[in-house]
């Protein structure tokens, strides 16, 4: 019996040490498992923090591409609608929308001086008159300039001409323009431009005769009348349009003046003035390369002449 037991206590020990092998086993096992999850929960962890930090950076560059969208458009818009402003036709052609029946009638009636002054007299609002008037004293400015003795150097002088020609009408539209808001006439900018666009009609005539036909007396005749009935007629209508005979004399006294002596200036000292202008840039008249026959010397007769004897004895 002692020996029967002593048997089963070692069954019994073999057991438990097995047992607590096996558990020793599954514990480690356990442990490993429970430390992957645990591993894997942090990088999870780890990875939901870096979606969440991609996500917020997407998204703040996502609202970034949205602004720089929305203000490129803004400034698209903008710049297309202040593009349309300045360059589409539609706001200039009321200007120049006119027949040329009423364009003619104008200029009959830019040489004949209204008679009544007591209310404002109509002024046309169209340009397409005077930019035309004003090519025309261009072309007979250079036309003068031809058949003058002034000598055309490089070209034509139709730069030159063109900007005394829109430079007097420009210029002096605005500064009259300024003068009659000072002296409170009713005229816009638009009307001070045709008024004295039209104006111009007298100077193309009266240049235009006198450059062909070319007599003193002629031009001052044609100065006084022609030129004197287109400033009549537009100091006529200023008069109508300026209360205060202190404003109509200021007014009326410093356009007639700057418009005839304008007249005086091209027929006068315009050819003059652009000739000296040509002198002072390109220096001055130099005349024309010539060829000249040279007088062969003596020294070189003599060579000649004796080589021509040592070659006939030769021969």
């Amino acid at each position: 019996q002692g020996g029967g037991s002593a048997v089963i206590d070692m069954e019994n020990m073999d057991d438990t040490s097995g047992s607590s092998f096996e558990d020793m086993g599954e514990m480690h096992q356990r442990m490993k498992e429970e430390e992957e999850e645990e591993a894997e929960g942090e990088a999870g962890a780890g990875e939901e923090e870096d979606g969440e930090f991609l996500g917020m950076k997407g998204l703040r560059g996502q609202l970034g591409r949205q602004v720089a969208d929305q203000m490129w458009q803004v400034g698209k818009r903008q710049a297309s609608r202040a593009f349309s402003l300045y360059a589409n036709i539609d706001i200039l052609r009321p200007y120049f929308d006119v027949e040329p029946v009423q364009v003619r009638a104008r200029l009959l009636e830019s040489m004949i001086p209204v008679k009544m002054i007591n209310f404002p007299q109509k002024i046309a609002g169209e340009l397409y008159g005077p930019l035309m008037l004003v090519f025309t004293l261009v072309a007979i400015l250079l036309h003068g300039m031809k058949t003058s003795d002034t000598i055309i150097r490089e070209g034509t002088l139709m730069g030159t001409a063109i900007g005394t020609c829109f430079g007097y009408w420009l210029g002096v539209s605005s500064f009259m323009y300024f003068l009659a808001y000072l002296c409170n006439a009713q005229i816009t900018m638009v009307q001070m431009l045709s008024l004295l666009g039209y104006g111009l009609f007298g100077h193309c005539i009266t240049l235009f005769v006198t450059y062909n036909i070319h007599f003193h007396s002629l031009f001052y005749i044609f100065w006084l009348v022609v030129g004197g009935l287109s400033t009549l007629r537009m100091v006529a209508v200023l008069v109508s349009r300026t209360v205060g005979h202190t404003q109509r004399l200021i007014l009326c006294g410093t356009l007639a003046a700057l418009h005839m002596l304008f007249l005086l200036y091209l027929h006068f000292a315009y050819h003059k003035v652009v000739e000296g202008i040509l002198d002072t840039l390109e220096g001055p008249n130099m005349p024309p390369f010539q060829r000249v026959a040279r007088d062969i010397p003596v020294v070189s007769n003599a060579v000649l002449n004796t080589t021509a004897k040592a070659i006939a004895l030769t021969l």
